[in-house]
This record gives C-alpha cells, structure tokens and sequence, in this order.
C-alpha cells in the first residue's frame, strides 16, 4: 500500500508542478509574477533547505530535486498547497 501511495503522490506532484510551470508563459509572453513568486520561492526552500517529499517520506536520489519541486508548489500560494496538500492525505488513507 505505500508503494501505491508513493506513486499518486508522486503523480500529484508532477501534475501541480507542471500546470504551475505552463503558467510562467501566457498568450505569447512571460508572466513576470509567476517567475518572481518561483524565485522567491526557490530562494526561500533552498535557504531552509525545505523538501516536501522528504516531509512525506519519499526520498529521492537526486540532491535538491525535493527542495525545488517543493518551491513550484509554493509559488502557487498556500491555497493551492493546503488543497494540494489535502489531497495527498486523502491518497495516504486510503
């Protein structure tokens, strides 16, 4: 059952990371408040070294990757995160 959990976390993530990342380029251009909200992110969970897939217990052989995938997600808000976030607890008991 972790193994499953594992995977649609995982496949969760990807697709949040992904939708967030296409939101940087809109109707031709760059979206300068998305890439600033990325930065800063970025700067904030590489600062305090902040993994969610650590926090969730799935480690990663790639050093960072954690801690940048995690700072996407945070550029999105915390609205987003705590649905995010949500869901993945209702993955996790299932």
């Amino acid at each position: 059952m972790e193994n499953l959990f594992i995977i649609l976390t995982v496949a969760l993530i990807a697709e949040s990371v992904w939708e967030t990342l296409k939101m940087t380029w809109q109707k031709g251009k760059l979206c300068l408040d998305r890439v600033g909200a990325l930065v800063v992110s970025l700067v904030i969970c590489i600062d305090i070294k902040l993994d969610m897939l650590t926090l969730l217990g799935i480690n990663t052989t790639i050093p960072f990757i954690g801690i940048i995938l995690t700072a996407i997600l945070i550029s999105r808000g915390s609205n987003f995160l705590h649905d995010l976030l949500e869901r993945i607890g209702q993955v996790k008991n299932k």
